[in-house]
């Protein structure tokens, strides 16, 4: 699908769009990154690896402060309006929404450095990997989806969040009768729900990326599953 911006008298303007979209992919990419790592350094007690997305951190919340640099000075100077303005602040909320995913992923690297101290591997590894697996793809299908301004891809990758975060309640709930049975586990076990539940948490803001593909695209705000504003406005 395509979009078509207003082309601007100034072509500075149209740059300055261009450009902090490009910012916010390249910040995606970075994240998207940071999570696999993340993820990898859990699963092969990779303590090394994890010290680096800790690392990495810091250069994501500087992506998302200069971001927000950047939209301000648009607006200030260019007064955006209609689908311009769109662009520019589903930007900043979609910035905002990576900046939290690698919140996320540093707080897994950490579990990671936990466990592999703890020198075993707990119960739950196969429920991370299954769970992490289908966060990135709803992470990079959202990302995707923006970047070709697809809301039926959004919408499809939107649902996803669904079924992960049902499969993070099955997986809770066996994790959790697996500490009944065996209390020994249960300081290990606690590192693995942590990491889970920053898994769903990710979800949560891929899921959100997508809305404001919707929210570009057509101009209805359908967060807080309100679909019926996109009904709405193709009605």
């Amino acid at each position: 699908m395509e979009m078509h911006f207003d082309q601007h008298i100034s072509r500075q303007f149209n740059e300055d769009l261009e450009g902090i979209k490009t910012e916010m992919l390249e910040m995606g990419g970075m994240v998207a990154r940071q999570v696999a790592d993340a993820v990898d350094a859990l699963s092969n007690a990779d303590s090394q690896l994890a010290e680096e997305v800790l690392r990495v951190e810091e250069e994501i919340d500087k992506c998302e402060m200069a971001l927000d640099e950047h939209a301000t000075l648009i607006i200030a100077k260019r007064q955006p309006a209609a689908s311009d303005l769109r662009m520019v602040m589903s930007v900043t909320r979609i910035a905002r929404d990576l900046e939290r995913i690698g919140d996320e992923a540093s707080k897994i690297a950490k579990m990671a450095i936990a466990l592999t101290d703890e020198g075993t591997s707990p119960r739950g590894y196969t429920e991370i990997r299954h769970l992490a697996n289908a966060v990135r793809k709803m992470l990079n299908d959202a990302l995707d989806a923006y970047t070709r301004f697809d809301v039926e891809s959004a919408l499809r990758t939107l649902a996803e969040d669904e079924q992960v975060d049902m499969d993070y309640r099955t997986a809770v709930r066996e994790l959790v009768t697996y500490m009944m049975e065996d209390p020994r586990s249960i300081s290990r076990v606690i590192n693995v729900l942590w990491t889970l539940r920053s898994l769903e948490r990710i979800g949560d803001h891929a899921k959100n990326i997508c809305e404001q593909v919707v929210y570009l695209v057509e101009g209805a705000d359908i967060r807080h599953g309100h679909e019926r504003n996109l009904n709405l406005r193709k009605s």
